[in-house]
């Protein structure tokens, strides 16, 4: 089982505002909450927002250069997924690949696809349809 994953945002407010959302409504609960970070767990596995004192400078978040590209939930089903879709612009996301929404991933692949405002991506996956 996955520990913990750490993102490090260029501004912390508004990555918690667009993340916070996002995982409370997917089931996550604040963890922790510290003058740079803040935390948010679903059973032993928690994700963290840092805006971290060793945050260097210069380039934003490329998630098509080596390194995160995304990252993906579960969602419970079809009518889950589109209300994220369409709540998430309200919270700082942008959709992807709207074109082809929900299978952008392939014809067997249900799933929406946001960016935040620093261009980190998660993805939502249906579990079933």
């Amino acid at each position: 089982m996955l520990h913990h994953v750490e993102l490090w945002v260029p501004d912390l407010g508004r990555a918690a505002r667009s993340w916070g959302w996002l995982l409370e409504r997917l089931g996550y609960e604040p963890y922790q909450s510290w003058a740079d970070g803040r935390s948010w767990r679903m059973e032993r596995t928690y994700i963290v927002l840092e805006r971290s004192p060793a945050l260097r400078g210069g380039e934003p978040h490329d998630r098509m250069r080596p390194g995160l590209n995304h990252l993906a939930f579960h969602v419970a089903g079809r009518p889950e997924l589109d209300a994220l879709v369409a709540e998430a612009p309200a919270h700082g996301w942008t959709a992807l690949f709207s074109d082809r929404y929900p299978y952008a991933g392939g014809p067997d692949h249900c799933a929406g696809y946001l960016e935040d405002e620093d261009g980190f991506e998660a993805e939502l996956v249906v579990e079933r349809e």
